[in-house]
């Protein structure tokens, strides 16, 4: 009989850590961004957070709900994709708001100019929009017409996830550039770290596909090399050049 008892309160109580594991994965990958968006907002300064971390994200997810039709995965690894596109539209507005109302005098620059120097750095956050209908258009019709290729599904599933496995590539880059992390939300990148070491977990207990796990690991790698970077930074910061007149000018704007 207490063998019983427990097992009717074991049930729901496993239903419901799976729906709360299934909404961490829905939620958890654009939590991260809420203390850099408001840092950003609060410092009216975008310098110390890379778009093309919104790049990366927009493609790979997008990507991924393509991976889906030809290729069912668990819903939660869906609806979290659908959720982060959003999320990167956000963070995309802020930026391009911010960063154009502190240029002066600085000549339009639009996704209709086709100009690769200015690729992703347009002065209105309407060509970032036209650019991602136009990538969605056109790898939907590829995904449409190649759908029935297994080599093809497997191919844009491992496209997806590795896209998304260098994530952190855009923001490693751009610190080792500067030698600082000045402007980069500490907050953010723990919540890289410790949601994408949830999410390989997930991959793996829940027989994810084999990319999952793997660009899920990379992923957690690159997190921790960013946190490295600011544990060294922030310990030896890079010391300003002596023709400099002032500190601040050191400082991006």
């Amino acid at each position: 009989m207490d063998a019983e008892g427990l097992g009717w309160l074991l049930v729901p109580l496993h239903q419901l850590v799976s729906w709360g594991a299934a909404g961490a994965m829905v939620f958890g990958g654009a939590v991260p961004y809420i203390p850099q968006y408001r840092d950003i907002r609060r410092t009216q300064n975008a310098e110390g957070f890379s778009t093309y971390v919104c790049l990366v994200l927009l493609v790979a997810n997008i990507l991924r709900i393509l991976f889906w039709f030809g290729r069912r995965f668990e819903a939660p690894l869906l609806w979290q994709s659908v959720v982060m596109i959003p999320t990167m539209l956000l963070m995309l507005k802020l930026c391009t708001e911010v960063r154009v109302a502190a240029e002066l005098n600085v000549k339009r620059r639009g996704f209709a100019d086709f100009d690769p120097q200015h690729f992703w750095h347009w002065s209105s956050f309407g060509d970032y929009v036209q650019c991602v209908l136009a990538f969605t258009g056109v790898a939907g019709c590829v995904t449409y017409l190649s759908i029935d290729s297994a080599l093809f599904v497997e191919s844009l599933g491992f496209l997806a996830v590795l896209t998304e496995a260098m994530l952190g590539m855009p923001q490693l880059c751009r610190n080792h550039r500067h030698q600082s992390t000045e402007g980069m939300s500490i907050k953010m990148v723990l919540m890289w770290t410790s949601g994408d070491t949830f999410k390989t977990a997930y991959f793996l207990l829940n027989g994810a596909p084999l990319q999952f796990s793997v660009c899920g690991l990379l992923q957690v790698l690159v997190d921790l090399a960013i946190l490295g970077q600011a544990y060294v930074f922030t310990r030896h910061p890079l010391k300003p050049a002596p023709h400099a007149a002032h500190p601040a000018s050191t400082k991006a704007l």
